[in-house]
């Protein structure tokens, strides 16, 4: 086994004590002010700093036994913390992950001593942690070549900029159980009847809180039945009875348009998770295109997965 500790991510106990870590400082200075003269004093008896000039990923921060642990060590542990945690002061992370990295270094010892990098079971789980960090920097290092900003801007040309306008329109209803009494609301509604008040007082959906009101769709946000009776409609005019799975509907159609093209910016997330997606899957392809798997003839039975004693330390 390497003596070199790797990056390891934090326990929910220790992030939890770096946030306790965290209000420390607050709380005691609340309780214990000290003098100017006193600060002063303090100042000059604190150790130098190192300049940050002088740093490198080698630069040894602590000595355990023989073990020297780096700054790089310690920024590859920030860096594994959860992202709530990573907007803690550098005085608090610095202080409360060195001190854990050191704990972490001390309890490695004494697990090499006890010879525990010699059981199988261990030394497999580490050949696929290994395994598994460096097959995800390199899928990601190559999925992230992928997403240019070119990349980004063609996709966006191609399904925004440059498509056909799709049209959508804006609707209300009233959504009732029987058909009857669709045509009696009808019929109020063909006599003067507010549309919108007798959806607040006879719909059955969430809808009737705002007088009926869908909003904008396109055709394909609805199910067929209501979408196609809608699109058929003029503006200003009100339905008759419309069947669909849910029951049956009354619609006002309120307006007609164009859908607005979203800026770029608007749909940036989705085409790059669409491009992370399809660069994935490529990368993948190839990759197992540049080499030849094989298995044994005889197949794995499925129950082998469970044998754990294959691998149980020795008693």
């Amino acid at each position: 086994m390497e003596t070199s500790l790797t990056a390891t991510r934090f326990t929910a106990l220790t992030a939890l004590a770096l946030l306790l870590a965290a209000q420390a400082p607050a709380q005691e200075t609340e309780t214990n002010q000290e003098s100017a003269a006193e600060a002063t004093e303090a100042a000059e008896a604190a150790p130098p700093t190192f300049a940050m000039d002088e740093l490198s990923a080698d630069t040894v921060i602590a000595t355990v036994g023989e073990y020297e642990l780096t700054l790089g060590e310690l920024i590859a542990v920030r860096q594994s913390l959860p992202a709530q945690y990573q907007s803690l002061p550098p005085a608090v992370l610095s202080e409360g992950l060195l001190s854990q990295l050191i704990d972490q270094t001390i309890l490695y010892r004494r697990a090499v001593e006890a010879g525990l990098d010699a059981r199988t079971d261990l030394r497999l789980q580490l050949i696929n942690q290994r395994n598994s960090a460096l097959a995800e920097a390199f899928m990601r290092a190559e999925m992230q070549a992928s997403i240019t900003d070119e990349a980004v801007q063609a996709i966006y040309d191609e399904r925004y900029a440059n498509a056909e306008p799709e049209v959508e329109v804006r609707a209300a209803h009233i959504l009732v159980e029987t058909e009857e009494k669709a045509a009696d609301l009808k019929a109020q509604i063909d006599e003067g009847a507010d549309f919108a008040e007798l959806a607040a007082e006879h719909g059955t959906d969430g809808t009737r809180t705002r007088g009926g009101d869908l909003g904008y769709f396109s055709q394909a946000d609805m199910v067929p039945e209501f979408a196609e009776a809608a699109f058929a409609m003029e503006v200003g005019t009100v339905s008759a009875p419309v069947q669909t799975p849910f029951g049956w509907h009354l619609i006002k159609l309120d307006d007609r348009r164009d859908k607005p093209v979203p800026g770029l910016e608007e749909v940036r997330q989705q085409i790059v998770e669409g491009l992370a997606q399809e660069a994935q899957g490529a990368i993948l392809e190839a990759s197992r295109e540049a080499v030849e798997v094989s298995r044994p003839e005889k197949v794995l039975p499925p129950e082998a997965i469970l044998a754990d004693d294959l691998i149980a330390p020795a008693e």
